[in-house]
């Protein structure tokens, strides 16, 4: 299959295209991003949302462009909005030119706040059981279990991407079960 071919059939919804652009253009994105975060898991979890972003916006792609070009632009907003976030939980301020400190947010929950995760989480769990039972083993294993990509993919005897695939998947369907409710 050719670019411009899997570029094509994604904009019409095929999966086997989907899973083409992201197995040709993943390499190039997660090793993008490691460079620029100096972190594995962060840049795995931006190429993830890469390629989540890209994948619903895809009609939005001008053919003018390399397609890894618009990959690369969309990954490189994704981390400078996470920087930025980062940035505003931790101000820093300065009394004078000498006296620097920093103004840390007290993050701790509140009582109210426990009660709440725990009836946030006991509606996600719900909401997870709607999911079909691969969808449901790869985000327990994920974010329940905290394994990694490669824990998961040895766990179901299958290729990373696929887990990544599937994970962002079940990420779409779970979050299209959530707003529905």
């Amino acid at each position: 299959m050719e670019i411009t071919d899997a570029i094509y059939r994604a904009k019409q919804n095929d999966q086997i295209a989907f899973n083409f652009l992201l197995d040709t253009f993943w390499n190039d994105v997660y090793s993008f991003q490691l460079m620029r975060t100096q972190n594995e898991n962060d840049a795995e979890d931006i190429t993830i949302q890469t390629f989540s972003k890209a994948f619903d916006k895809i009609d939005t792609y001008d053919e003018n462009y390399k397609f890894k070009t618009w990959l690369i632009t969309i990954s490189k907003n994704i981390h400078i909005d996470l920087v930025r976030k980062q940035k505003k939980s931790i101000q820093n301020t300065s009394k004078d030119n000498e006296d620097i400190y920093l103004d840390i947010v007290d993050d701790s929950p509140t009582p109210e706040d426990k009660i709440i995760t725990e009836q946030n989480l006991a509606k996600l769990l719900r909401d997870i059981k709607k999911l079909k039972p691969h969808y449901q083993q790869v985000i327990n294993l994920r974010y329940f279990q905290e394994l990694s990509y490669k824990e998961i993919s040895e766990e179901l005897n299958e290729p990373i991407n696929n887990v990544k695939v599937k994970l962002l998947r079940a990420k779409k369907l779970l979050a299209a079960i959530i707003t529905k409710a």
